[in-house]
């Protein structure tokens, strides 16, 4: 994997509430359309650098946040859950 992180959501609420959280964190985020090939109920993802896949995985789960999913970009810049 070499390339961004993202998260989907199923809805636009909890994708703001874990903009605002991540934010909050001082982790690098982008509010990012959620590609095609990821089915979610929600049209916003986050994109983030692979180096904070952790952080960001602590805080999700620490506050509660409802995800559909965690994806990586693979060299073909295709999405894949992990």
């Amino acid at each position: 994997m070499s390339g961004m992180m993202l998260i989907a959501f199923d809805s636009t609420q909890q994708a703001l509430r874990a903009e605002m959280l991540l934010d909050y964190a001082e982790i690098e985020i982008d509010l990012f359309p959620t590609p095609k090939e990821i089915t979610a109920g929600c049209a916003l993802s986050i994109q983030f650098p692979p180096t904070a896949l952790k952080e960001v995985k602590e805080i999700i789960a620490h506050e509660k946040v409802e995800i559909r999913g965690v994806f990586a970009q693979n060299d073909n810049e295709i999405y894949i859950s992990i």
